[in-house]
């Protein structure tokens, strides 16, 4: 895949997923935007220091402002090709014990804040004449029983795959194509401190996650659209 006089805008592209994402645009030549909240973040980014790639430090994605920083076109060294939506927040927990500040931490983590990039590559991209978005829902968007025990976090990524079906739709004749991928548990070195007895051969590794991910957004992705991508690896 050539990226080669492409702008991507990545959220959360300082985690562990959005790190593998970066360095694959990086390898395929695109210049990448990289918001970040805590400078933490961005101190220990792997990319940090790289030519190709902007770290932009925010407040929040739910925030209109915030977003309109990331998305201003006129720092952009191209126009903007590819938003990829990573950045979202995770919390378990009984619904007895979520009150609503808990609940709209999710919402505003995982869905305003993709909806608000959203919103901004969209406008950017119908000035640029077509592009892709790709959003991170998770695998109880899809399978929505397995989100017991974390119902606020599977509203708020179902929320998140229900935007990428209806934006889809409504972009598509602008020649912007609109998908989402959905992960099951990732094998990361957080997942597995907090899940040592879990059979992490089974997870899903970010480098692959991440090529399917780049993939959609790619010039090479002709028809895709719509589609919520369960990437589950072998679990």
């Amino acid at each position: 895949m050539d990226f080669s006089g492409k702008h991507v805008v990545v959220t959360g592209g300082t985690g562990a997923l959005g790190t593998a994402v970066v360095g694959v645009l990086i390898g395929a030549s695109a210049t990448c935007t990289v918001p970040y909240v805590h400078d933490a973040e961005a101190e220990r980014f792997p990319h940090r220091g790289q030519p190709q790639v902007t770290l932009i430090k925010i407040g929040s994605l739910a925030d209109e402002g915030d977003v309109a920083k990331v998305y201003e076109g006129s720092k952009f060294p191209s126009p903007l090709w590819a938003s990829i939506h990573i950045a979202g927040g995770f919390a378990a927990a009984k619904i007895t014990d979520i009150d609503k500040t808990a609940l709209m931490a999710q919402i505003d983590s995982n869905l305003t804040s993709c909806f608000l990039c959203c919103r901004a590559a969209v406008k950017a991209m119908l000035a640029a004449s077509g592009g892709r978005i790709v959003n991170v829902a998770a695998r109880p968007a899809l399978e929505p029983r397995g989100g017991a025990g974390m119902t606020a976090y599977t509203v708020a990524k179902s929320g998140v795959a229900a935007l990428t079906a209806a934006l889809a739709e409504e972009v598509a004749k602008d020649g912007i194509l609109v998908n989402a991928v959905a992960p099951s548990i990732m094998d990361t070195a957080a997942n597995r401190k907090a899940m040592p007895k879990a059979d992490h051969s089974a997870w899903p590794k970010v480098q692959e996650v991440a090529a399917t991910i780049v993939f959609l957004a790619s010039a090479d992705n002709r028809v895709t659209r719509g589609a919520v991508v369960p990437v589950y690896g072998k679990s």
